[in-house]
C-alpha cells in the first residue's frame, strides 16, 4: 500500500469544478476523472468524505427582489443534484457511496447522522454531504469546516481552480505572489480568499488544518493526501 499522510479527509470541491470548461452544470467527464482520484485514496486506505457546492447550477439571488433565504434553499438543492452526480460517477467505478443531506429527502439519500457516517467511512465507504449544513446563510465551505469537525477528519482538501493562496488574484495580477504555509489569523487578518470567515474560524477552533491545491492538474487530490508539497497549508502554526 502506497503511504498516506491522512488517515481521514474531507474534500471540499466548488460546483463549479464538475461544470469543467463549460461553466455550467455538470460535466461528467470531468466528474468521473475526479472520482477516478478519490478511488485512488480509497485504495491506499484514506477514509475519504466529500462536500461538494452548487454554483455549477445555481448561485446566489439571481432575481432582483428574490428572497435571501429561498436562494439559499434552492442552492442547497443544487448541491444535492452534484452530491448525486458525483455518487454515480464513483459507484460507475467500483466505489461504495453514501449520500447524507442535511434536509431530508428520504427517497433519494440519507439523513445526515454522524454516527452513521463515521461508520461507513470505518468500511470504506465514501461518503458525500449534501444540502449543506439545513441552514440559509452558511456556505458549502463552512459546510465542509462542519462535518470536517463532527466526523473527525485529520484535514480539509480544498479543491480549488488555482493552485494555492495568492497575496492577490493571479489570474489578474502577473505579481501575485503565491504562499506556501499560512496560518489561520494570517487568512482572517489579511482577508485571504481561503475559506469564508465562518469556515476558517471553525477549523481554527477545532485545529483543523485546511490544504489548498489546484484541482486541474491530474494527481493532485492523491498527493495533496499523501502529504506532498502541494499548494498552500493553512494551519494553527
Amino acid at each position: 500500500m502506497e503511504p498516506k499522510k491522512y488517515k481521514r479527509v474531507m474534500l471540499k470541491l466548488s460546483g463549479e469544478a464538475l461544470a469543467g470548461t463549460q461553466g455550467y452544470g455538470i460535466n461528467f467527464d470531468v466528474a468521473q476523472r475526479i472520482a477516478e482520484e478519490i478511488k485512488e485514496l480509497v485504495d491506499m486506505g484514506i477514509e475519504v468524505a466529500a462536500v461538494v457546492g452548487g454554483g455549477n447550477i445555481w448561485r446566489g439571488r439571481q432575481g432582483n427582489d428574490m428572497d435571501r433565504t429561498s436562494a439559499d434553499y434552492m442552492g442547497m438543492l443544487a448541491t444535492c443534484i452534484n452530491a448525486i452526480a458525483l455518487q454515480e460517477s464513483l459507484e460507475n467505478i467500483g466505489i461504495n457511496t453514501r449520500v447524507q443531506t442535511a434536509i431530508e429527502m428520504k427517497e433519494i439519500a440519507e439523513p445526515f447522522i454522524r454516527r452513521r457516517a463515521m461508520r461507513h467511512l470505518e468500511k470504506g465507504r465514501v461518503v458525500i454531504f449534501g444540502a449543506g449544513t439545513g441552514n440559509p446563510y452558511f456556505s458549502t465551505d463552512t459546510t465542509a469546516a462542519l462535518r470536517a469537525a463532527e466526523i473527525e477528519a485529520d484535514v480539509i482538501l480544498l479543491a480549488k481552480k488555482v493552485d494555492g493562496v495568492y497575496d492577490k488574484d493571479p489570474n489578474k495580477y502577473s505579481d501575485a505572489v503565491k504562499f506556501d504555509a499560512l496560518t489561520y489569523m494570517n487568512v482572517l487578518e489579511k482577508g485571504l480568499q481561503v475559506m469564508d470567515s465562518t469556515a476558517t474560524s471553525l477549523c481554527m477552533d477545532n485545529d483543523i488544518p485546511i490544504l489548498v491545491f489546484g484541482l486541474d492538474e491530474p494527481g493532485n487530490i492523491k498527493k495533496a493526501a499523501s502529504g506532498d508539497k502541494i499548494g498552500t497549508l493553512v494551519s494553527r502554526n
